[in-house]
């Protein structure tokens, strides 16, 4: 086996027993770093400070994580300019912070009869948020609702 020793330095081919040996003498582990190397490659180290360094690792990438959310603003397909404005702003903000937005229009009664003016709504809000969003679902119908989906540029 290729055996690099405790300070680094590479100490060439050597038998398994020998290298056992050297590491036991160092008072550390005889650790392989990769077993799929002609030959295999070993290092004298301390076990436990490597599991403890690649434990730190893998807790610093896990906190550097960011995870999406999907937030939803609902609607109506009568909403006034000023509600309009307020549901924008929000939608902005959660686009700043890399949220995706769900916009879910909801239908009651007499409302499912005029869906075009639910859909010119929807396309209203993809035209408003055109600078900072990109749409991932187009506006669908299911059943009394209407939705689309936004993902931020």
């Amino acid at each position: 086996m290729q055996l690099i020793d405790a300070e680094g330095n590479n100490q060439g081919n050597v038998p398994t027993d020998q290298a056992l040996r050297m590491a036991e003498e160092a008072g550390l582990d005889l650790v392989e770093i990769s077993p799929n190397a002609e030959p295999p490659v070993c290092k004298i180290l301390d076990l436990g400070k490597l599991k403890y360094a690649t434990q730190k690792k893998a807790a610093e990438a896990r906190k550097k994580q960011k995870v999406i959310e999907i937030k939803e603003i609902k609607m109506r397909p009568n909403i006034d300019t000023h509600d309009y404005e307020v549901k924008m702003k929000a939608m902005n903000r959660f686009f700043e912070e890399g949220d995706k937005v769900k916009v879910t229009l909801k239908f009651r009664g007499r409302e499912m009869a005029h869906q075009e003016l639910g859909l010119k709504l929807l396309l209203q809000v993809k035209e408003d948020t055109l600078g900072v969003a990109k749409v991932e679902a187009e506006p669908k119908l299911e059943g009394r609702q209407m939705m689309m989906v936004l993902a931020p540029k």
